[in-house]
C-alpha cells in the first residue's frame, strides 16, 4: 500500500526498498491561498499554478461578459442591447460599457489577459466611451500598448 508523506525539511532523495519498489521523499509544503492549495518547494519557490486553478480578474470578467453578449447579439440570441439587457437582468447602459471592452487593441486585450496592465487603468477607463482607433485607445491609457 503506497501512502504520502509530507515531509516538512531536509533534502530530497530516493530510497530503494529490497522487493524493488522505489520512495521518492520531496520535502514540500502546502498552503492554502484563497480557498486553494498551493505547493511551496523547500527553496521557498511556489509551484506553478495551472491554468485553471486561477481566478480570472475583475477586468478580465469584464471583458469576457462583453465579448459573450456581442456573440449573443450577432447570432441573433438576442434581437437588440435593450432585450439583452432585460434578460440579464441588469441595466443597458452596463452593458454598453462592457460591450466597449470588445473594441480595444488587441494588444490591451493581452495585456488583460496577461494580467499586465498597470494597476492604476480600470475598467471605468476603458469601457467609457474608448477611442475608435487604437493608437489613441494606447494614449488615453498612458502608452501602455506601447510598452507591451
Amino acid at each position: 500500500m503506497s501512502g504520502v508523506r509530507i515531509a516538512r525539511a531536509g533534502t530530497p532523495e530516493v530510497i530503494a526498498a529490497s522487493d524493488g519498489r522505489l520512495t521518492l521523499s520531496v520535502p514540500i509544503q502546502i498552503k492554502r491561498r484563497g480557498g486553494r492549495k498551493l505547493i511551496t518547494l523547500p527553496t521557498g519557490e511556489a509551484a506553478q499554478p495551472r491554468p485553471w486553478d486561477l481566478t480570472a480578474t475583475p477586468m478580465q470578467m469584464a471583458l469576457a461578459k462583453g465579448h459573450r453578449w456581442l456573440a449573443m447579439l450577432e447570432s441573433g440570441q438576442a434581437k437588440s442591447i435593450k432585450a439583452l439587457a432585460a434578460r440579464q437582468k441588469i441595466d443597458n447602459s452596463y452593458m454598453c460599457r462592457l460591450l466597449n471592452l470588445t473594441t480595444l487593441a488587441p494588444d490591451i486585450v493581452a495585456a488583460i489577459l496577461d494580467d499586465t496592465l498597470p494597476q492604476n487603468v480600470t475598467v471605468h477607463e476603458l469601457a467609457i466611451s474608448p477611442p475608435v482607433l487604437w493608437e489613441e485607445q494606447r494614449e488615453r491609457i498612458g502608452g501602455v500598448g506601447e510598452a507591451l
